[in-house]
């Protein structure tokens, strides 16, 4: 996979945008990709060091129209830590 069809897009939350002066950030990943490969796109795409990578699964939710059911897509997230001398993301100025 590319570094750019890992790396789906930021998630920009409340949380999110606090927890970002500790240097965290986070994005939507593809559902296939692992901690490694988030942790090489994020530093090739942006060029900053990683030091720790965190992923969490979300299951679809169950939705009707109508008669008939079905579930979203499901979606994984990654909070992505630097490292102290690490330069911040540009792409979440606030």
């Amino acid at each position: 996979m590319d570094a750019r069809d890992i790396l789906k897009r930021p998630v920009i939350t409340e949380r999110s945008t606090d927890i970002m002066v500790d240097k965290k950030y986070t994005f939507e990943v593809d559902v296939k990709a692992n901690k490694t490969q988030v942790k090489d796109a994020v530093e090739s795409i942006f060029g900053v060091k990683v030091e720790k990578v965190n992923i969490m699964n979300y299951k679809g939710k169950f939705k009707r129209m109508g008669r008939f059911g079905g579930y979203t897509n499901k979606r994984r997230k990654a909070v992505v830590t630097l490292t102290k001398d690490s330069k911040e993301i540009e792409l979440f100025e606030v």
